[in-house]
């Protein structure tokens, strides 16, 4: 498994995992993956307790960075978070209050929710082309950081210029074969080729379907397959359709390592694949997340228009909080993906890991005897 990715990058395996959580990156990386932190929810000072943790805990191994950079980016949205929601009209917050008070879930205690607002107001930061930089200047200053991934299109080029000046991989993901294009273009390094099957922002296209096209279409950059993975035959598959490896986010937030509270994971066990369903009431885009109440209240007849990114987001940011505090399963909604039908209890980082390499050995040794046949 250790391909030529994995060998420039310095892992053992090429398992590469997104997480939100510090303690995934840690321990996926002492298993010989390849761990990389979404980082755009942070603050710059946030952004640097976690990799100064990561450090002190990974033992030398290396990690990678996942960033929002946008090229396009609406001017109005860099308004203050108070500004931003004076714009939210009020058809919109009565329909979403009126929805939780029917199903008797109380307001935010005003610590809770001025908690929230402020965590809010400041990972907003990292998803502007400005609060981008000033966390890929934390990233930088690490260097056990070897990747940045642009999650949102190929950086631009004075970013370009500047991961290349330092050593650092570039990696961008893409959900059409017309964006690897644009990526190669931009000296994009490494190609995530993210079906529709993953969790969050995705495409419409399937993993089994895109991650071929992907391989053509980057002309001999690396491509990892995104989307649905869990298990180490979809690893052997990813590699034998040309992929260098395999980048998953859904599996680990079932791990004991996990962000997520009891709660919420629970609500993860309990979901089957089709549970995960592309929606917009998150962010105003569509996102693959559990279905639930809450979900689908805006699909229904008479439900307002949503509003465009970010103010979707920021409407839908303390319903989510006050649906987690009250524990109402059928409410709650979390980006993740199809996979989520084989995630049934928790389980840590290591023994996911370790299954995986030893499924995909099983699969590779299933393929041999068939040559032997």
């Amino acid at each position: 498994m250790r391909t030529a990715l994995a060998k420039r990058l310095g892992c053992e395996v090429p398992i590469f995992a997104f997480s939100h959580c510090r303690d995934v990156i840690v321990e996926v990386s002492k298993a010989g993956g390849f761990g990389v932190l979404g980082a755009s929810t942070f603050s710059p000072e946030q952004l640097e307790q976690e990799l100064r943790w990561i450090d002190d805990h990974a033992g030398g191994r290396p990690y990678g960075v996942d960033v929002l950079i946008p090229s396009n980016y609406d001017k109005e949205a860099e308004a203050s978070l108070g500004e931003l929601e004076r714009l939210i009209p009020d058809a919109q917050r009565k329909f979403l209050d009126g929805l939780l008070e029917e199903a008797g879930v109380p307001p935010l205690p005003d610590d809770e929710r001025a908690r929230v607002r402020q965590e809010l107001a400041e990972g907003r930061g990292g998803m502007t082309p400005d609060g981008a930089r000033r966390l890929l200047a934390v990233a930088l200053r690490h260097p056990g950081v070897k990747l940045v991934v642009s999650a949102l299109g190929a950086p631009p080029p004075d970013v370009v210029a500047l991961l290349r000046e330092k050593g650092v991989m570039i990696g961008a993901l893409c959900g059409k074969a017309s964006h690897a294009k644009r990526h190669r273009e931009a000296g994009v390094e490494v190609i995530i080729a993210q079906g529709t099957e993953a969790g969050g922002h995705t495409g419409e296209i399937s993993t089994l379907v895109l991650v071929p096209q992907i391989v053509e279409a980057s002309e001999g950059i690396p491509v990892l397959a995104a989307g649905g993975i869990t298990r180490g035959s979809q690893i052997a598959a990813a590699l034998a359709m040309g992929a260098e490896g395999v980048w998953c986010g859904s599996v680990w937030l079932g791990t004991r390592e996990s962000e997520l509270t009891p709660f919420e994971k629970e609500a993860i066990f309990a979901a089957k694949a089709e549970d995960a369903v592309r929606r917009r009431a998150r962010t105003g885009k569509p996102v693959r997340m559990l279905r639930s109440t809450l979900s689908e209240a805006w699909e229904k007849p008479g439900a307002p228009p949503y509003l465009p990114t970010p103010l979707q987001g920021i409407l839908y940011n303390e319903a989510h909080a006050r649906v987690v505090r009250a524990g109402r399963r059928d409410l709650y909604s979390f980006p993740v993906g199809q996979a989520v039908g084989t995630m049934n209890e928790e389980t840590s980082v290591r023994e996911v890991m370790l299954r995986m390499q030893t499924e995909y050995l099983a699969a590779a040794e299933r393929i041999a005897a068939l040559w032997e046949e």
